[in-house]
Formats: C-alpha cells, sequence, structure tokens
C-alpha cells in the first residue's frame, strides 16, 4: 500500500503577515518540519503544494498550485491529483508545527488494519493530520471548495472516519498569527 503525504503549503498567509511555509520555529522553516513529520510517520512519499511563495524542499516534491488564491480546496485538489497513483493520503496543512510523527504512525497503522478514513484526535476532537483512502478522493475533491479542504467530505461522514488517539503524540494547533507562534 502506497501512501504519499501531502502537505498544503499554497496559502499567502495573510493572517501571519507572510507565507506560513517560510516561517521558521526553532530554526526549521513550517513546510521542512511538516515534511519531515511525514517521513519520519511513515509515508513513502511527500508532495508538497505551494502557491503564494515558490517553494524548493528537500526529501519532498514540490507541486504547483496556480489557483492557491482560491483557497485551500483548491491545494487539496491538486494534491489528489498529484498523488493519484498512491493507495492514501495524510493531509497535513503547514501551519500546524507542533504534530508529532507518531500520530501519522498510528493513522496509517489504521489503514492498514482495514480503515479508509482515519483522523487524529486530541481530547476526543477530531484535529490533524487525517488520513484518506483512494476511493474516497472523488468526494473529496467535490466538497474541496474555498477554504474548505477535506472538511466537507468528513463532516458529511462521519460513520467512514476511524478516530484514534493521538493526545500524547503533539499539539494539533494552527498557528496562524505572529502571536500564536510565541
Amino acid at each position: 500500500m502506497s501512501i504519499v503525504g501531502i502537505v498544503l503549503a499554497a496559502g499567502a498567509g495573510r493572517r501571519f503577515g507572510r507565507p506560513k511555509a517560510l516561517v521558521e520555529y526553532q530554526g526549521e522553516r513550517f513546510v521542512d518540519r511538516a515534511v519531515r513529520l511525514l517521513r519520519d510517520g511513515g509515508c513513502d512519499s511527500v508532495l508538497v503544494v505551494a502557491g503564494a511563495a515558490p517553494l524548493t524542499v528537500d526529501g519532498a516534491t514540490v507541486v504547483d498550485n496556480p489557483g492557491w488564491d482560491e483557497g485551500m480546496g483548491s491545494s487539496v485538489r491538486v494534491g489528489l491529483t498529484a498523488a493519484s497513483a498512491a493507495d492514501a493520503v495524510v493531509l497535513v496543512p503547514v501551519d500546524t508545527p507542533f504534530l508529532g510523527p507518531d500520530a501519522v504512525q498510528r493513522l496509517i497503522s489504521a489503514y492498514r488494519d482495514g480503515a479508509s478514513v482515519v483522523a487524529a484526535t486530541y481530547r476526543g476532537t477530531r484535529g490533524h493530520p487525517v488520513l484518506i483512502a483512494a476511493q474516497h478522493w472523488d468526494a473529496v475533491r467535490a466538497g474541496a471548495r474555498g477554504d474548505v479542504g477535506a472538511r466537507a467530505f468528513l463532516a458529511a461522514n462521519p460513520a467512514l472516519i476511524t478516530p484514534v488517539a493521538c493526545d500524547d503524540t503533539g499539539r494539533p494547533d494552527d498557528v496562524d498569527t505572529p502571536d500564536a507562534l510565541r
């Protein structure tokens, strides 16, 4: 089973004041942290969906999203198209630098045990990352519009979701502003 990690890193980071993919935390860009998260977590390969800022990323294939300004939905669609040969993808937004690779490993383990949609949970609430098997990608694409990525698909299909507790693997916090990073 081929599992591709997809880093959604195309946004301009308007609230942050610059593209979040380029923001550094502990001496490492957010985009590099996300790629390392997916690699260390067990993904066979990693794609980075770029847009507002041109990116070069070691250990990943960068895919350009010319419609990045349409929102995260366009990046999800571009990423799924680029991963078309995979059996499943693990989606992670670039602005979640506190996630740990154990969360990715747990999602992949649940997928290998037969789950087709797996979501990390923190204190019982769904968070990032999310794994989605290829059989669901058409439905994900259909709902991925504007600033909504896979959320519409997940909300419409709660019975498909296998929740996996990841409380002890890191924090799912999105970093939307410089103050949030502090």
